[in-house]
């Protein structure tokens, strides 16, 4: 029988990166069960819609059982775990990210790191993705998330690719230790001969994150600075053009 892979996102459920990832692990062997956001939901962290009531609607035509969820990715992999699934997946995967999951104050706020933490919080193997890319590219990538320029595709099918492979490794493998999640960030030229290296999240300060409007504030994005340069981080890996493989171990946080 194939393992099932449950796969959500935060970029919401029409994304072009999500579909990619959906593809690979079809071709990879998995039964590909998806509930994702039916929006964007970045930058949400590990949120849930506690005051409010979440909605659920079939999502037909990707992989064998697809569900928009007007939730957070923990709502969505939640739900899906708790009340849409007839029994427990085999793996968890989230994203592909449009953009990278790197830098901790990053991690610490990603949706789709959440959502992975999610399914290692019941107990299953969890897999967060993500695909770095030069600003003018994201921003117009995040203006229609459902449509991958042509030149990027194939370095979107290697990362998905990757990751179904990496998901695979994972089968019948007990975790080292509860709670942890495989972070994969790709970069954007990223092809099937890409090396791997295991990597730590880079420590930035980013200070303020609003600015003054008439009304109040609004987010406004910056780069923030690096506390110290670390060769081994998730930042230096990608810039060196290779995958970056952070393991976040939230069971051993708590060790004393």
């Amino acid at each position: 029988m194939k393992p099932t892979a449950l796969l959500t996102n935060d970029d919401g459920i029409n994304a072009a990166f999500l579909h990619a990832l959906a593809a690979a692990c079809e071709s990879a062997g998995f039964r590909v069960i998806v509930a994702a956001p039916a929006g964007e939901r970045s930058w949400i962290g590990r949120a849930f819609s506690r005051h409010r009531e979440v909605t659920v609607t079939d999502y037909p035509g990707l992989g064998e059982q697809a569900w928009s969820i007007d939730g957070t990715p923990s709502d969505c992999v939640n739900i899906a775990l708790g009340h849409l699934l007839p029994k427990r997946p085999d793996v968890v995967l989230s994203g592909i990210n449009i953009g990278f999951n790197a830098t901790m104050p990053l991690c610490l706020s990603s949706g789709t790191l959440a959502g992975a933490t999610e399914g290692t919080a019941w107990g299953l193997p969890a897999v967060a993705c993500s695909l770095d890319l030069e600003q003018s590219l994201f921003e117009q990538i995040h203006r229609n998330s459902s449509v991958c320029p042509a030149a990027l595709r194939p370095h979107l099918e290697a990362a998905a690719r990757h990751a179904a492979r990496f998901a695979r490794e994972l089968l019948g493998r007990p975790p080292d230790r509860p709670l942890m999640v495989h972070s994969l960030n790709y970069p954007a030229t990223v092809t099937e001969l890409t090396a791997m290296e295991r990597t730590t999240p880079a420590l930035v300060r980013h200070g303020c994150l609003f600015k003054p409007t008439p009304t109040g504030y609004a987010f406004a994005w910056n780069d923030g600075e690096a506390i110290g340069i670390d060769p081994r981080s998730d930042l230096a890996v990608l810039e060196r053009g290779l995958i970056s493989h952070t393991v976040f171990d939230f069971g051993g946080t708590a060790s004393l």
